[in-house]
């Protein structure tokens, strides 16, 4: 099979470097020359444009940073869609658009599958990350292969749009954590305690969580390392709420976490690095929340393994 990506950030980056480790047929394009030069020197091949890899390719993944920047390459690709041509979106974007473009598709006889991955970017490079993924059953064995070598664990979702609402529901869960985590570290240092000793205690009681246990390390050493931004966040979390909102759920906790990265954002910029979103409390109380000993960036030890579908207790 050949395969288009487009879109080479630090997601995008490490999932099309996996397929072209693991052996795929991979045509590269981004807007920033020197990443698809990077590729090239690799073994990749040169997207001349979307339109050109949606004709010259079998499938064409997108892993970009907006549902505008989706719409844009899509309706660039969609004058070579038809029979046996496959659109996997990446992105993290929104359901009804994902369903508007998903069915357009679809109406051209070609096969669209929604396709987030569930994803912290250190872990993108060694696959041991998730991917949800509607498609139909058909089209799902059929690109399974692929994102087996991108991922280790791929659940197939259900209705068109499916997989993205679960990606941002994911991501809002992993947005409260983080704030809950900078509140828990600011306090326990405001109340005397060795950040050192707090760390370790969260780690192995009933308040830990995947997020203190990667992004706390980074917080704690200071470099507040995740390759991801406050904007981010902000378009995860605003996503979240807009499905909410389709579905009539009186949210209490996501608009005032909306309204603290809107802070943050006014504070330190939309490019900020995420975790640092505790700079606010850290302002507040004159407290410095770094302790020795902690990573400057996140590493997975955990080796390269091949990917599984996991199917759902409870499903025939």
């Amino acid at each position: 099979m050949k395969v288009g990506f487009i879109g080479l950030g630090n997601v995008g980056g490490n999932l099309s470097g996996s397929l072209l480790r693991n052996g795929v047929d991979v045509t590269v394009h981004d807007l920033d020359a020197d990443l698809v030069e990077d590729f090239v020197a690799r073994g990749a091949k040169s997207g001349v444009s979307p339109v050109r890899m949606m004709r010259d390719c079998d499938a064409v993944i997108t892993c970009l940073p907006s549902p505008t920047a989706s719409d844009a390459v899509v309706n660039q690709m969609m004058p070579e869609i038809g029979p046996g041509k496959i659109w996997m979106e990446m992105s993290t974007t929104d359901e009804a658009e994902m369903k508007r473009l998903g069915t357009q598709v679809i109406e051209r006889g070609g096969a669209a599958v929604d396709c987030p991955v569930s994803v912290v970017c250190h872990r993108a490079f060694t696959c041991n990350i998730s991917f949800f993924a509607w498609c139909d059953r058909e089209t799902f064995e059929t690109i399974l292969p692929l994102l087996t070598k991108m991922g280790r664990r791929i659940l197939h979702t259900g209705e068109l749009g499916s997989a993205s609402i679960l990606k941002v529901i994911a991501n809002y869960l992993a947005t409260a954590n983080l704030i809950t985590c900078c509140e828990a570290l600011v306090t326990a240092k405001a109340a005397g305690m060795d950040l050192n000793t707090t760390y370790e205690a969260l780690k192995i009681s009933s308040g830990t969580s995947f997020v203190h246990e990667t992004e706390s390390q980074v917080i704690l050493n200071g470099s507040r390392d995740i390759s991801f931004t406050m904007d981010l966040v902000k378009k995860d979390i605003g996503l979240f709420q807009d499905v909410a909102d389709r579905a009539g759920v009186p949210l209490e906790m996501n608009p005032l976490m909306i309204k603290i990265f809107d802070d943050g954002i006014d504070r330190f910029g939309p490019r900020e690095l995420s975790p640092n979103i505790i700079r606010r409390l850290e302002d507040a109380t004159g407290l410095d929340i770094t302790a020795p000993g902690f990573p400057s960036e996140m590493t997975d030890d955990e080796p390269e393994e091949p990917g599984y579908e996991v199917v759902p207790s409870g499903r025939t």
